[in-house]
């Protein structure tokens, strides 16, 4: 992925100290979340890379196929359903090559943190929890942790370190309609009883986002780089 995918915002003065790399959701674009960067009122202080990556363009089944930006294909809303597990698999990858570039351009992993909203969300899980590095933080708002069944074997199986103190935000509208905050708090509860330490966060709206989720966002986002050295 070239810097043409994405839409880049640094804050601050000076060179960025860390990346939030943030993948908006189904039949948005990388310029989706970019006014809220603003909204974090971030200090000078902490001058941080935010990278928007627009997701490729692919029929979605849900959507009689009509072809949109989307992370991986929504082939039913049955959360015993059938999964696009290969779109998963190769935008987890496209999320790697972001992380990778980051690392390339001085931004150590531990100043990385990966964050989406929706299936952005649900992608920043995915490749977050199986990253080979452990990361600043993951954010996952309005959204899950797909493939869960996979998770034993691929996270807590096969990990080659303990990953379990990164800092994870979870947030959820409790009218969203869309995904309902069963599917978020259920993944919340799945990784906490794998031991991970979960700030969760609900809101009384929708599939959206709202003022004093920025505020608990900014707040995570100055404790996830207060504690790096």
């Amino acid at each position: 992925m070239t810097s043409t995918d994405t839409v880049e915002i640094e804050t601050g003065a000076q060179a960025p100290v860390g990346s939030v790399i943030w993948l908006h959701g189904l039949g948005a674009d990388g310029h989706d979340f970019e006014p809220v960067v603003p909204e974090l009122r971030l200090p000078d202080t902490l001058p941080l890379r935010f990278v928007f990556p627009h997701a490729p363009v692919r029929p979605v089944t849900l959507n009689g196929g009509m072809s949109m930006r989307a992370w991986y294909d929504i082939l039913s809303l049955d959360r015993g359903g059938p999964v696009d597990v290969d779109g998963i698999r190769d935008s987890a990858g496209i999320l790697t090559t972001l992380v990778k570039r980051e690392q390339e351009r001085g931004i150590e992993p531990a100043r990385i943190v990966v964050a989406g909203f929706s299936q952005g969300g649900a992608i920043a899980l995915h490749t977050g929890l199986r990253h080979p590095e452990r990361l600043g933080g993951l954010m996952a708002l309005s959204t899950y942790l797909p493939m869960p069944e996979t998770f034993q074997a691929e996270v807590v199986e096969r990990a080659t370190f303990d990953n379990r103190d990164m800092p994870i935000f979870m947030a959820h509208g409790t009218f969203d309609p869309v995904l309902p905050m069963q599917l978020g708090s259920s993944s919340a509860e799945l990784l906490r009883g794998h031991g991970y330490s979960i700030e969760w966060h609900d809101y009384p709206m929708a599939h959206s986002v709202c003022p004093q989720e920025i505020n608990d966002i900014r707040a995570w986002l100055l404790s996830v780089y207060a504690t790096v050295d």
